[in-house]
């Protein structure tokens, strides 16, 4: 009897460990579940951000290269102003009168051609710093969110983050992007194989996959990074 009531108490406390162990399992993944998906979204913020920006800034340059289409005619009709004022008296007009009026006339126009030209080199300024502006936001666009048809059409996506201990990662694709449970993916770090992962729960925007230890070599492990791909597509 005794033995009986130690065997069923070891029992009992073998299998309040292993549900204790299940339990803190599963918040471990829940917590690495929210984290990808709040990187996530901050990801989706800055991408918003910075396209929002990028139009700001190409909005200012389309305006800015219309002022100086509008300044270079400017320029472009003054200089033909100060050429015919240049030329001789018109006949009929009392010679002093005529030269001191065209004088006049000459110093006006280059005055306005001078501050046209300088106004073109400010434009031209701006439009330069608007353009530097604009490929920066162009770059971290591309480095936020690939442009189309830098990836294979295959699923792909990145590990956002490992857990050692219960051999899982976590994804930064899910069920929009395709992805299904108890499938594998590859794992690859610079297009090279590293190993297998099972999905073995998805979301929205994220999954989680069990690390497939026998496909790892000896001394490798998944790291935050590496790239996935289904298994079968042309990586």
């Amino acid at each position: 009897m005794r033995r009986e009531i130690a065997s069923s108490e070891t029992a009992r406390l073998n299998s309040e460990q292993q549900r204790a162990s299940r339990e803190k399992q599963l918040k471990e993944r829940e917590a690495a579940v929210a984290a990808a998906s709040a990187k996530f979204g901050d990801t989706q913020s800055k991408v918003a951000s910075t396209e929002a920006e990028l139009a700001k800034v190409q909005a200012e340059k389309n305006d800015l290269q219309t002022k100086l289409r509008a300044n270079e005619t400017e320029i472009a009709d003054l200089h033909k102003r100060i050429e015919s004022v240049a030329a001789k008296p018109a006949p009929g007009i009392p010679p002093a009168t005529s030269i001191a009026e065209l004088q006049a006339q000459l110093q006006d126009a280059k005055k306005q051609l001078d501050a046209a030209q300088r106004e073109k080199i400010l434009l031209s300024d701006k439009i330069r710093v608007t353009q530097e502006k604009s490929t920066q936001l162009e770059t971290e666009k591309k480095q936020l969110r690939p442009a189309p048809g830098s990836n294979p059409p295959a699923i792909r996506g990145t590990v956002l983050a490992v857990n050692q201990a219960y051999n899982f990662v976590v994804l930064s694709l899910g069920a929009r992007q395709g992805v299904e449970a108890n499938t594998e993916m590859l794992v690859l770090r610079s297009s090279s194989f590293i190993g297998k992962i099972r999905i073995s729960s998805v979301e929205p925007a994220t999954a989680i996959g069990d690390i497939i230890t026998s496909t790892l070599a000896r001394g490798v492990q998944v790291q935050p990074g590496d790239t996935v791909v289904y298994a079968g597509n042309n990586w």
